[in-house]
């Protein structure tokens, strides 16, 4: 947008008559509200598997696990008299990637520290004064993005493994509700992890020539195809972070009792 005199006069004022602050505003609400919802998940510290519940004694449910705290650790931690969630031991490495992800830096440095709030539109103060990039702490947190990225890649087999745990049932194998939403889950957050911007650097990055070699024939090819996922990178962030909200919420219905997951089919053992 082109600056002209009349725009300049406006010294704190804004040059966009548009509603640019609903983008920021749903932002805060829905990042806001899933970072409430997992806090609260986090510590309540119950209704997270099946296993070992009567309804998979029963034989009615299978051995589903929320992502919150998967990788299950059936190991009773406590820290000063208190039960400690085994999701604090496991959150932080999910976490780490969705902080430091490109496209969540821009969400949430407009929608709540304001820089920008949005084009066009002045930024209140940087919260740590000057901005300077992420060259200092604690922005330099940032660059950890690539590192975490390891832990999100890990992550995508284990919580597929829990896609397949789910069709063990005690008495045999088989499919209900539960398998299909954590197996949405994964997708979604697969189609996130590998539209990642550390992901497509990897496979595809310092190559000065693609038909050099074979080798590099086939990272440029896996570097198209990332590039496909990084081009929604936007819509995979959201609906993944919808998704494994949505897997937990559900498999919490379902151990306390609240609703039951229909299978659509069991083979029986024997």
């Amino acid at each position: 947008m082109a600056t002209t005199a009349r725009d300049s006069a406006i010294p704190a004022g804004s040059i966009r008559e548009d509603a640019w602050w609903v983008q920021p505003l749903l932002t805060v609400l829905v990042l806001g509200g899933f970072i409430v919802y997992a806090t609260w998940r986090t510590f309540e510290n119950a209704h997270f598997t099946t296993l070992g519940t009567d309804l998979f004694s029963a034989g009615r449910v299978g051995d589903l696990l929320s992502p919150f705290y998967s990788p299950h650790i059936a190991i009773d931690w406590k820290l000063l008299g208190y039960h400690v969630s085994p999701a604090l031991l496991i959150l932080p490495f999910p976490l780490s990637f969705r902080l430091t992800c490109y496209y969540y830096r821009k969400a949430y440095y407009r929608s709540f520290f304001g820089k920008p709030a949005a084009c066009g539109v002045p930024g209140s103060r940087n919260l740590f004064g000057q901005y300077t990039g992420e060259k200092y702490w604690p922005m330099a947190f940032q660059n950890l993005h690539r590192f975490a990225f390891y832990a999100a890649f890990i992550f995508i087999f284990i919580l597929a493994f829990d896609v397949y745990k789910s069709t063990h049932f005690v008495d045999g194998w088989g499919i209900s509700v539960g398998t299909i939403v954590l197996l949405l889950n994964v997708v979604f957050l697969a189609a996130y992890t590998f539209g990642c911007h550390s992901w497509r650097h990897l496979i595809g990055g310092r190559i000065d020539c693609f038909s050099c070699s074979v080798m590099n024939k086939t990272r440029y090819g896996l570097w198209k195809k990332a590039t496909v996922l990084n081009e929604n990178h936007q819509l995979w962030a959201w609906t993944s972070l919808f998704g494994v909200a949505l897997a937990d919420m559900y498999i919490r219905l379902v151990t306390s009792g609240a609703i039951a997951d229909h299978v659509f089919f069991k083979v029986v053992n024997g």
